[in-house]
């Protein structure tokens, strides 16, 4: 891929890049209670005597979020630390009822991993995770309830976070979103988040520094948080290194802060200096034991995790004869790779991937649907690609057919559109030399030009017969009739 280089006065300047993604994990409770996680329950209804930090409540991890976690972990091809410990990450915020975080510190659940990102000139390139730890989300304040007061909503309160911490690899925006949009699918995949970014169940807080070109050192790091969207995160970095080559060209330093990205006004602006570690005063969490993982439960998480996106587009390369991006495309969500299997299924493969990312994304896209709502069922389409391997149709009818399908939105059978509206191909030799003959008499003068050798008029011919048949003539029979009788 390009190079991602800003020229600046003083030369060119690149951006490096690392991303903390806060994963919320996929589990009915809490990760230290027994308190609901559905979204969009009436305020401070899902919030127990743990969440609202009682006195003499005690916290008591749920296993399921541990699971989800170490599936994570694994299917990020990161290192499971058998032995992990929570500690307390002391800060006040209003909708912390704690006054601390439980979350992981020096010992996190999850090591070291790999995300591989996917260009769409099929090069790739690795992106190192750092860890993964479990920690608990804050509650929310609600700030435009009263003049004078602000609310504080708990449902959030406790649920089970993921924060999975990249290195700071990436060098472009693009990157970025790549990374995001990668890491969003894998988990997906696994069941362990939802990667929904409109509900918050997934942001990003996004490290941005710039240094010059050539240059090995990291400059100061800002960081841009909770941004909620593939887009802004992308549109973050872009202004933010603009800002930060600024202040370094104009003799100054960048401060380490934590900032906002305002995307109506296309600017990033300081929210506060960022704190160190030791800021928080990380202790051992002492109502917590140690975490242990038994190595055989390990091992039997690794033995149910799924085909993940990576080798899924590899297998999909040499089962179905793939090209490396179409792969990638049908990969990216499971919903449309479980569609275009059961598409592909005995049919051929690149036909199946054709009609898939062209047609049905196309109408989708327009529609506004997601895959999972198409009125047309992949059962169905496979047929229609059936009415075509058999001659039945065209495919240019069968562009029309799909269309027809699509619009009645209730997944009617296209063999039975095509005999009710009478679009069967015509594939009687004799129907279709008379055409031929017709198009022919009509237009001696086109016949001598193609016979003093302007083979692309033939072209026009077919398009003429196709016309006068309604686009009903089989194409290869108007074809070979066509070079029998011009030669």
């Amino acid at each position: 891929m390009a190079s991602y280089i800003i020229q600046g006065e003083t030369g060119d300047w690149e951006v490096v890049i690392g991303l903390e993604v806060h994963a919320q994990v996929v589990s009915n409770a809490k990760l230290f209670s027994g308190s609901s996680t559905s979204f969009g329950a009436a305020q401070n209804s899902h919030v127990s005597l743990v969440d609202a930090a009682m006195p003499g409540m005690l916290p008591v991890i749920n296993r399921k979020c541990v699971e989800q976690a170490v599936r994570t972990g694994l299917g990020l091809k990161a290192a499971i630390n058998n032995y992990s410990i929570f500690d307390r990450k002391n800060y006040f915020y209003a909708d912390l009822p704690f006054g601390y975080q439980i979350s992981q510190f020096q010992q996190p659940v999850v090591g070291e991993g790999t995300v591989v990102l996917d260009f769409e000139d099929g090069s790739t390139r690795e992106v190192g995770i750092e860890r993964l730890h479990l920690e608990q989300d804050a509650g929310k304040s609600i700030h435009d309830l009263h003049p004078t007061q602000s609310a504080i909503d708990l449902n959030r309160a406790g649920v089970a976070l993921m924060e999975i911490v990249s290195k700071p690899d990436m060098r472009s925006p693009e990157e970025a979103g790549l990374y995001l949009r990668k890491l969003r699918s894998i988990l997906r995949y696994l069941g362990t988040c939802d990667g929904n970014m409109e509900e918050g169940s997934m942001r990003a807080d996004v490290n941005v520094s710039v240094r010059k070109v050539g240059d090995t050192e990291l400059n100061t790091r800002c960081e841009i948080k909770n941004v909620n969207s593939v887009r802004f995160v992308m549109q973050a970095i872009e202004i933010e290194a603009e800002r930060q080559i600024e202040v370094w060209e104009s003799g100054e330093e960048v401060r380490q802060e934590t900032r906002l990205f305002d995307p109506n006004k296309g600017e990033t602006r300081s929210m506060r200096s960022k704190e160190m570690a030791h800021d928080y005063r990380y202790f051992p969490d002492p109502d917590l034991l140690p975490l242990e993982l038994d190595q055989d439960w390990v091992d039997e998480i690794a033995a149910s995790l799924p085909e993940l996106p990576d080798e899924k587009a590899d297998r999909f390369t040499t089962q179905y004869g793939l090209s490396a991006y179409d792969a990638r495309v049908l990969v990216a969500e499971r919903e449309i790779a479980e569609y275009f299997e059961v598409v592909a299924e005995g049919r051929d493969g690149k036909q199946a991937a054709n009609w898939v990312t062209g047609n049905l994304f196309g109408a989708l896209n327009k529609a506004g649907l997601d895959i999972s709502d198409s009125p047309v069922s992949a059962a169905s389409l496979g047929k229609l690609l059936d009415l075509i391997s058999e001659d039945v149709i065209s495919g240019k009818i069968a562009k029309n057919v799909f269309e027809i399908m699509f619009a009645d939105g209730n997944d009617p059978d296209p063999a039975k559109i095509v005999e009710e509206k009478g679009l069967k191909q015509v594939t009687d030799t004799g129907a279709i030399e008379a055409l031929v003959d017709e198009a022919i008499a009509a237009n001696p003068d086109k016949v001598a030009e193609i016979r003093a050798g302007k083979d692309k008029l033939k072209g026009w011919f077919v398009g003429q017969v196709m016309k006068a048949s309604q686009g009903k003539a089989n194409p290869a029979m108007v074809n070979e009739l066509l070079d029998k009788k011009i030669g």
